[in-house]
């Protein structure tokens, strides 16, 4: 069995979901909203804990590979359509962090392929 991640690049990813996931589920009050937003942050920590890229995990969007199942996968991009923008002002410095990481990983991609 892979070992846990821990290092601060999974951890950083963690705060970001979890930021994510928080801003998608906030007005939601009923019973149904808490329990699919409890499966979907457990579902989605459970894949950062055991991702294959480790500490070297590029954002979600540029990710060779697409660890979540359809269902998940289909609800994580709905999430992230409409938690992103408001990122920006809910959390800046997290939402800056992850741009930062996407764009530094997409660059060094470029570098690798000249």
């Amino acid at each position: 069995m892979r070992a846990k991640n821990n290092g601060p690049r999974i951890s950083t990813e963690r705060e970001t979901v979890l930021a994510m996931i928080g801003l998608y589920y906030r007005r939601k009050n009923d019973v149904d909203a808490v329990l699919e937003q409890e499966d979907m942050t457990n579902y989605a920590m459970k894949r950062l804990d055991f991702c294959q890229f480790g500490e070297d995990k590029p954002t979600c969007r540029v990710c060779p590979v697409h660890c979540y199942q359809k269902t998940y996968r289909l609800k994580m991009k709905k999430i992230m359509r409409y938690a992103g923008p408001r990122m920006l002002i809910y959390h800046p410095l997290i939402s800056w962090k992850h741009f930062v990481r996407e764009w530094q990983f997409k660059h060094r991609k470029e570098h690798a392929d000249k």
